[in-house]
């Protein structure tokens, strides 16, 4: 379903990019993606996403990290089970570009760790191919 995934101590991570042709301007050098996230807990133990930590990367390098409390405004609890959907978007100026990144995990009894979101690839028509 998603085309990147990773799994972490049961947190299960799947990111699918798309391309909004509606929101970009090559013109402009304004590409906008949107990103699906799922992240399930396929483990045996409750977890809740307290904070993420991003790596946007565009085609010439240039680097921007995101940091800052929970996703689109929660910070989910997940059961053995449950999933949390969500929809979020990236803007570059380049045609091309390269997220990834972690979400702090908490455990209930208050340990945390980070579950690695899978380095995806932010790719439009407007990247020029090149054969090496």
């Amino acid at each position: 379903m998603s085309d990147y995934s990773a799994l972490t101590r049961g947190v299960r991570v799947a990111v699918t990019p798309q391309f909004l042709e509606d929101q970009s301007d090559p013109t402009r050098n304004t590409y906008v993606w949107a990103y699906h996230v799922e992240i399930t807990n396929e483990g045996h133990t409750t977890v809740q996403l307290t904070a993420r930590h991003w790596t946007i990367i565009d085609k010439h390098g240039q680097t921007q990290t995101v940091k800052g409390p929970g996703v689109v405004g929660e910070q989910p609890i997940l059961r053995e089970g449950d999933s949390f959907l969500y929809t979020s978007a990236c803007p570059l100026s380049t045609p091309s570009g390269l997220m990834m990144g972690t979400y702090v995990m908490q455990t209930e009894d208050g340990e945390t760790f980070d579950a690695q979101i899978p380095a995806f690839s932010l790719d439009s028509p407007y990247e020029e191919q090149r054969v090496n």
